[in-house]
């Protein structure tokens, strides 16, 4: 596995946010990194490297965020349909 700088990282979490519309968790398992991580990548670091990157995330993160209760309601309906 070739290493990658932190930059590059930061900039490879935000295309693949913006392209897939995935959440900050989504992201971290498909890079194998932490939640925290991710985050710190796409909110602090970002902003420094690449201004209009870190916005067009910024977007993306304040959807998933104002969406999350919904997913959170389907998640324990979809548990407990299994149980009728």
């Amino acid at each position: 596995m070739r290493s990658v700088s932190i930059e590059e990282r930061a900039i490879e979490l935000a295309h693949y946010i913006i392209d897939s519309k995935d959440t900050v968790r989504g992201a971290a398992k498909k890079f194998g990194i932490s939640k925290s991580t991710v985050h710190k990548d796409v909110s602090d670091r970002l902003k420094k490297i690449n201004p209009s990157l870190a916005k067009e995330v910024r977007v993306i993160l304040d959807e998933n965020k104002a969406e999350r209760h919904i997913r959170g309601g389907m998640a324990t309906k979809l548990k407990y349909s299994h149980l009728k």
